[in-house]
């Protein structure tokens, strides 16, 4: 994210309307875990979305509802979150819920040792595993105490890294595959945040993909509202409400008197179940 995990000036020195539908299954097939268990039906959003820091005041939603957006993501956790929260609850859950919001949970995870930037948490070969499962747990601990039932995506945040080197890149392959292979033990889906040139190429492109996220939000800063146009993967990938595009960047926008600074998104994916 553009100012997320990391302050805007870090980030950039390290890397250089729409309707709601719920339908059942959709954007799961490749999560083979998954299969034998019985899954809440997936509520998907198809629209645009915004992303940022620190979740809005309830007022601000307010005011931001019925205009362009029709989700926004909110970071329920991770020892890598960038913002303090003050203002995500279970009750503002439930009160931008009652809105006609639709929620896009995020977590920050470990991040890579070989990523650019100083984290509070980094994996390794060796703890890659251990990590991954444990902070699984600790997301859909955070994702549910605000109200973010079984069946929701969590999205795993993994910020841009070198893919090149291979024993970074199948470290950072444990611990999805671990924290995805935890999420579904507790009956939440798995999503994943990356960019189109590292994280999320290397999702989208391993061979293996056993327990990989089912859904991707690619990070394609290209400023074209779609899932489907710019698509830089495999035309059968991701397909089913299983996609979601981070099109722009530190959009500053004023709505009903309350201006924030979003990243704007395209989305066409699961979001949280709430209520």
């Amino acid at each position: 994210m553009s100012s997320h995990r990391q302050s805007k000036k870090r980030r950039y020195i390290a890397w250089g309307v729409a309707g709601a539908a719920v339908v059942a299954g959709a954007g799961i097939a490749a999560q083979a875990s998954m299969a034998a268990t019985t899954w809440p039906a997936q509520k998907t959003y198809t629209g645009r979305a915004f992303d940022t820091c620190t979740a809005p005041s309830s007022a601000a939603m307010k005011a931001w509802h019925g205009g362009l957006y029709g989700a926004a993501a909110v970071y329920v956790g991770g020892k890598n979150r960038g913002c303090a929260q003050p203002n995500l609850t279970a009750s503002w859950v439930k009160s931008v819920s009652t809105m006609g919001w639709k929620l896009i949970p995020l977590y920050v995870g470990a991040q890579p040792s070989c990523q650019s930037g100083s984290n509070p948490e980094k994996m390794t070969t060796a703890n890659a595993a251990s990590l991954g499962t444990s902070d699984a747990t600790d997301a859909v601990a955070k994702a549910a105490a605000l109200g973010m039932k079984a069946g929701s995506p969590i999205y795993l945040d993994m910020e841009a890294y070198d893919t090149t080197n291979t024993a970074c890149n199948n470290a950072v392959l444990t611990y999805v595959r671990a924290f995805d292979k935890q999420l579904h033990a507790k009956t939440y889906r798995a999503g994943f945040y990356g960019f189109t040139s590292s994280s999320a190429k290397a999702i989208a492109n391993a061979t293996d993909k056993t327990d990989l996220p089912g859904n991707l939000w690619y990070a394609l800063w290209d400023k074209n509202n779609t899932t489907t146009a710019d698509w830089p993967f495999g035309a059968t990938q991701f397909t089913v409400h299983s996609r979601a595009h981070q099109y722009m960047v530190n959009s500053k926008e004023t709505r009903g008197g309350y201006t924030i600074t979003v990243d704007r998104d395209a989305w066409d994916a699961p979001v949280a179940i709430t209520g």
